[in-house]
């Protein structure tokens, strides 16, 4: 439909680095530039659009995983969908519906989609897809900062502030990384659901939180869902309710490799970029957190050679291996 499938061009993922072949690519980039919920600052809809343009500086060379990943999977990116940007009005049950048919469409051709957003409530249109394609269980695993477990806030159900209220709502087990804001209402729920939570304090303070956070999650497959702010604000000060005490980088992606080669992920998203004027440091570290995203899922799957992980070869150790020091 016109209304939700833009007609505008978008910019290749890695553009300035690979051809894109929609037919034999592996990795399928699907930008939704949607936004109609949020309530600090504003400006996601324009999160894809950026991370797109700033891929176009990313190397495809990466140095931990030792390949040109990009030349090797192939990275195709899909035309943006439920677009909100320019005034045109998407409704967010039509957002909803398009994402889920998308990302069905995508999955069901096999391509390993990574859905860029856009507001987080996005995700429960792209969850919707593979749980209607998917023959197997799977978990939700969400780095966030928020827990994203209010039945409705400012009159919706489907606000950002409630995404994972429907993912649970939808039946599937979900694990909670990095969370360190939430309403009573949502302690409650955690409390009496006897949710998995790794919350960031136990990032900060504990030395086997990537471990037990692995351990946490009841599924072999696997659904990554990241909003942006779940990230410390001093990485990606671009999001719309930034939140202090994040993820570092290397925290990160220290988890995020271990959760690919531990786990089969069927899919992910990343949301919530809200750019901010005169700096691309958001977007940019973003766009290299999808391509790590790539990178990793080729790991996993065998598209490229293993390659030992970075502390191994003298990089720098992500910080939960020190943080025994800050216990009290």
């Amino acid at each position: 439909m016109q209304s939700t499938i833009t007609a505008k061009s978008v910019v290749d993922f890695l553009g300035s680095e690979i051809v894109p072949n929609q037919k034999t690519d592996k990795v399928a980039i699907l930008p939704i530039p949607f936004e109609a919920t949020t309530t600090y600052r504003k400006g996601c809809e324009n999160g894809p659009g950026a991370i797109l343009e700033a891929s176009q500086q990313l190397e495809c060379y990466d140095d931990e995983l030792e390949a040109e990943i990009g030349l090797i999977v192939g990275i195709y990116t899909h035309e943006a969908i439920a677009d909100t940007r320019e005034s045109q009005s998407v409704s967010l049950e039509e957002m909803l519906r398009v994402t889920t048919e998308t990302v069905k469409s995508l999955a069901d051709q096999g391509k390993f989609v990574i859905a860029l957003g856009g507001e987080h409530g996005i995700t429960a249109g792209v969850v919707e897809a593979y749980r209607q394609s998917s023959t197997e269980p799977f978990t939700v695993v969400q780095i966030d900062a928020h827990g994203d477990l209010r039945h409705e806030y400012e009159g919706s159900i489907y606000n950002h502030a409630c995404v994972m209220r429907r993912v649970v709502e939808m039946g599937l087990p979900t694990v909670q990384i990095g969370i360190r804001s939430i309403c009573k209402a949502e302690a409650d729920l955690i409390r009496d659901q006897e949710m998995k939570v790794i919350w960031g304090r136990e990032i900060a303070r504990g030395s086997d939180w990537i471990q037990k956070a692995i351990a946490s999650i009841p599924t072999k497959r696997v659904f990554l869902t990241i909003d942006l702010d779940g990230i410390d604000p001093s990485i990606i000060p671009g999001v719309g309710t930034p939140e202090p005490g994040g993820l570092s980088w290397y925290d990160l992606i220290a988890f995020l490799r271990q959760l690919f080669i531990s786990q089969e992920v069927i899919g992910c998203d990343v949301m919530e970029l809200a750019p901010v004027v005169d700096s691309v440091v958001s977007e940019f570290t973003a766009a290299k957190l999808v391509y790590k995203l790539v990178g990793y899922q080729a790991l996993a799957k065998g598209w490229i050679q293993s390659a030992p992980p970075a502390e191994a070869r003298g990089l720098p150790a992500p910080r939960f291996q020190v943080a025994d020091q800050l216990k009290p």
